[in-house]
């Protein structure tokens, strides 16, 4: 891999290595773009194959940070860590210490958070050397679990996306296969329950499953089976790519609207969902309630004017369905537009995002 040329090619402004031989860090920082203000991304701990694997999905993830945090309306750039290690078996105190004066060292022009494979526990320990972290424990003025706020925006999602494909945003009655029942989509389901939508659901966490059964009066389907289900709205909310070649011609629905990362499996699966009419909610919009939520610690979190700011997400979505049918696109090209547009709007006026700028100084001979 030829790292300068991946950085030229999505114009990524900095990549970090971070190594401490101590604690056994080995980190990439990926800063992808900065116009819109300091880099905001998780820190993921995953047991990568290779150290190319790891620059590449580094990279990816800060690039899809800069378009989640534009399109939500943040003024917040891109970026993402990814530590090469086993979550479960090489974790130390030191480690994250050390990552934490990696952070601090780049004077905040990045700031991290949880992400896969990490915890609030572990961003506590970035905090001790850093105050450039999110998603820190309560004590620390952190908003605790992001889970109920960030299932509610994709329900506001969710409604939006039923709008556009039914001529009305109610569920009521709607049928909503929802695959994965972990704590984002148990509290979509409390949404869509009170609103008197009828839930299938699947998981291959059995316990969750009949959690959710006992709840909500849902029906189970077995993991494999929620593709050829008839109903509605398909809400992904477990793993990414399952929108692939495997699954997009057994998917019954006409709206897939759902929590989970990286739906599609590649472009053209968005291009085909378009071409069949189903009504796509782009998973960086719908599920931006996270960011959202983390977002506002930054200026000292409140609860009330954070579920004010994922309210947007609605309205996103519906700017988003309108671009699409204006220029007779696919929903995923629409979001990216708009998030491409929101930092062209900027970049005119403002500069990268540096903490502290340089100032020449004149001296008296």
């Amino acid at each position: 891999m030829s790292i300068f040329v991946e950085m030229e090619k999505y114009d990524y402004e900095q990549v970090v290595f971070c190594q401490d031989k101590n604690s056994g860090l080995k980190a990439i920082i990926a800063i992808h773009d900065t116009t819109l203000g300091p880099a905001l991304g998780g820190t993921r701990m995953w047991t990568y194959k290779s150290e190319e694997d790891a620059i590449e999905d580094a990279l990816r993830l800060a690039k899809g940070m800069t378009y989640k945090n534009a399109a939500a309306g943040l003024n917040l750039g891109g970026g993402k860590t990814v530590i090469i290690g086993d979550p479960k078996k090489d974790k130390n105190p030191e480690l994250f210490r050390a990552f934490g004066r990696y952070i601090q060292s780049l004077n905040g022009r990045y700031i991290t958070a949880e992400d896969v494979g990490t915890t609030v526990e572990d961003m506590d320990l970035i905090h001790t050397e850093t105050d450039f972290v999110t998603g820190v424990s309560p004590a620390f003025g952190s908003s605790g679990n992001p889970s109920p706020i960030t299932a509610y925006g994709v329900y506001m999602g969710m409604k939006a996306s039923a709008k556009e494909a039914f001529g009305d945003d109610s569920l009521e009655g709607k049928v909503i296969a929802v695959q994965g029942v972990g704590s984002v989509a148990y509290s979509l389901c409390e949404h869509l329950h009170k609103e008197g939508a009828k839930l299938i659901v699947t998981d291959i966490n059995k316990e969750a499953v009949k959690r959710a059964i006992d709840a909500f009066d849902a029906t189970a389907v077995e993991p494999e089976d929620i593709y050829d289900t008839e109903c509605d709205i398909y809400s992904p909310c477990a793993l990414g790519a399952t929108i692939n070649d495997e699954t997009i011609n057994r998917i019954r629905a006409k709206v897939i609207a759902g929590s989970a990362n990286n739906q599609l499996k590649s472009a053209i699966h968005g291009d085909t969902i378009h071409e069949k009419g189903i009504i796509y909610a782009p998973d960086y919009i719908i599920n931006a309630a996270g960011v959202i939520n983390v977002a506002d610690e930054l200026n000292g979190y409140n609860r009330e004017r954070v579920m004010k700011k994922v309210e947007i997400i609605y309205d996103n979505l519906q700017r988003v369905f309108d671009i699409s049918k204006q220029e007779n696109i696919p929903t995923y090209v629409a979001a990216d537009r708009m998030a491409e547009e929101r930092i062209k709007s900027v970049q005119a006026s403002r500069r990268q995002f540096i903490r502290n700028e340089h100032h020449i100084l004149s001296r008296k001979k």
